[in-house]
């Protein structure tokens, strides 16, 4: 606990310091992020450790890790320096207009490939100074409910390891604000001029060879668990790690696969892909934007959230909860 003597002698630039620690776990790094010199870091870590005292951050040949005390004031700290931050910002107003900020957003590739490419069209014309950086998040595999199966994505957004999460995970936890983007459902990817795309009905697409996308090369989906409700079973062929790849595939072989919809609308055609209504009840879901209820204090996060709203595409109807496995 910091007494109120420690307290009247903290540097809030030392929370700065700790937060970047946190997201860089370099010290090099973090010094170019905050135009230090090295040693000032050293200098300033050495001072956060006797205020917290707690050696915070231990070395290593690829950067410096943080103790178990540092990894319990992550969030507190976020939090502090987010309130804090709104605060200014009440002060001197969020511009994107003359913003220079850089936003990370986290999404399965399916999902930013397909509200990025507007996304940027936006940023053009209002914020041509901001900066985005899309970081790949997957669902955990092999978890039994979508909230354990997300779970370690609302870890990173209360870590500030990214801003926003863009995901199909609609039951989230009171203490993070939720807003619906758009709503998705799945149908088959084949490259045009498919034998199934003549003949869609179910027994041939059992019969076809299948692509499907898992990051973990888990076979086993969705797709197989309504099969196996009908009593049917099919071939997978061939798993590849991410939606882009599969496209590439899909355009040279007989493959299907089970693709978002707006993803495969928006870029297969570059691929000579063509979607085709499914036989077999595939899910409907709905995208939302996740981040701590916390964050919304930040304007330029508020902002982001709004401008990521107002891009949105047309819902679909008859939309229900996804399976998180892919």
């Amino acid at each position: 606990m910091v007494n109120k003597i420690d307290l009247s002698r903290a540097d809030l630039n030392l929370l700065v310091l700790f937060e970047i620690l946190m997201e860089e776990r370099h010290a090099g790094r973090s010094a170019e992020r905050l135009n230090l010199s090295p040693s000032a870091v050293s200098h300033g870590l050495g001072r956060l450790r006797k205020l917290l005292d707690d050696p915070l951050f231990l070395r290593t040949p690829k950067g410096v890790v943080p103790t178990a005390r540092a990894t319990e004031l992550a969030a507190p700290v976020a939090e502090i320096l987010t309130r804090i931050r709104g605060v200014v910002s009440n002060g001197a107003p969020f511009d994107p207009a003359r913003s220079t900020r850089r936003f990370v957003i986290g999404a399965p590739d399916g999902t930013s490939a397909v509200f990025l490419p507007p996304l940027l069209e936006a940023l053009r014309k209002t914020a041509p100074g901001i900066d985005i950086g899309i970081r790949q998040i997957l669902p955990t595999q092999g978890q039994p409910t979508p909230d354990l199966a997300w779970k370690q994505a609302l870890a990173d957004l209360e870590a500030r390891d990214m801003d926003i999460a863009v995901i199909p995970f609609d039951d989230v936890p009171v203490r993070f604000h939720k807003q619906t983007l758009y709503q998705e459902e799945f149908v088959i990817a084949a490259r045009a001029g498919h034998p199934f795309q003549k003949a869609p009905r179910l027994r041939n697409y059992c019969d076809m060879q299948h692509l499907v996308v898992s990051h973990t090369a888990d076979a086993y989906g969705f797709v197989d668990v309504e099969l196996t409700k009908q009593g049917l079973a099919r071939r997978v062929a061939l798993t590849v790690p991410n939606f882009a790849f599969a496209l590439g595939v899909l355009a040279e072989t007989d493959l299907v696969s089970a693709l978002p919809r707006r993803f495969v609308e928006m870029h297969g055609p570059r691929f000579g892909i063509v979607a085709i209504k499914a036989p077999i009840a595939l899910p409907h879901f709905a995208i939302n934007a996740v981040l701590p209820k916390v964050a919304m204090m930040d304007a330029g996060i508020a902002w982001l959230v709004a401008a990521l709203d107002q891009i949105k595409t047309p819902k679909t109807p008859g939309a229900r909860k996804p399976k998180h496995s892919i």
